[in-house]
């Protein structure tokens, strides 16, 4: 992905960091809807992913499918599945019938879709966003405390009637806005945990790349 750092988009996420705050309606609907989840075994849903980039002219969409479980995920997308149980991380490349394996590291990388729901608690400032919300969804801005981060603001679309996340909004310094929109959420789906391990047995010929 390409980063092109935006004067204005600099200027404007070091104004969203030295505005927002703890904010306590913010955190009764974040308490509301981190419980919500917390009372879910696991979880399927389809997701759509759009990717824009106003200055680099990017307008990328895909769908796909996400199945999570206590720290463990798997997300499908096209040509791509990452599977994680936690400890293990498979990445498989339909194109080439491949797949890498890594330790998980969950310090490493962006907002998983496990951490979505309980980041909140630690490390961000966050707001209630009036203006935005209407309907049946709350708007909640979190906000990284540490100034580093590679993104400046994540927005959280939660559902009024049943405290679920709607979708999110990842915008980094590099002017990129994900927007992760969340459909047929399935909160019985009562997956084992061998869901979240990359069995070889259903990848005819794949090649496994060991990077452990």
């Amino acid at each position: 992905m390409k980063r092109l750092v935006g004067i204005l988009i600099l200027l404007f996420g070091f104004q969203v960091v030295a505005l927002a705050q703890y904010d306590e309606k913010a955190r009764t609907i974040l308490d509301k809807m981190s419980a919500q989840y917390q009372k879910i075994p696991s979880y399927k849903a389809d997701f759509s992913y759009i990717l824009t980039n106003e200055a680099e002219g990017l307008n990328e969409e895909f769908a796909g499918k996400i199945a999570v479980k206590d720290n463990m995920y798997r997300l499908k997308m096209e040509g791509q599945e990452i599977i994680n149980n936690g400890e293990t991380m498979w990445t498989y490349l339909e194109d080439v019938n491949e797949v890498n394996i890594d330790y998980y590291d969950p310090e490493d990388g962006d907002m998983s879709p496990s951490k979505i729901y309980t980041a909140y608690k630690d490390g961000f400032k966050y707001i209630y966003l009036d203006q935005e919300s209407a309907g049946d969804v709350n708007v909640v801005d979190l906000v990284p405390n540490d100034k580093n981060s590679q993104y400046y603001k994540v927005r959280l679309l939660i559902n009024k009637s049943n405290n679920t996340l709607k979708g999110w909004k990842i915008f980094d310094k590099a002017g990129n806005v994900i927007h992760y929109d969340i459909r047929n959420f399935n909160p019985k789906a009562n997956l084992q945990d061998s869901y979240f391990v990359f069995n070889e047995d259903d990848y005819s010929d794949v090649e496994v790349i060991d990077l452990r």
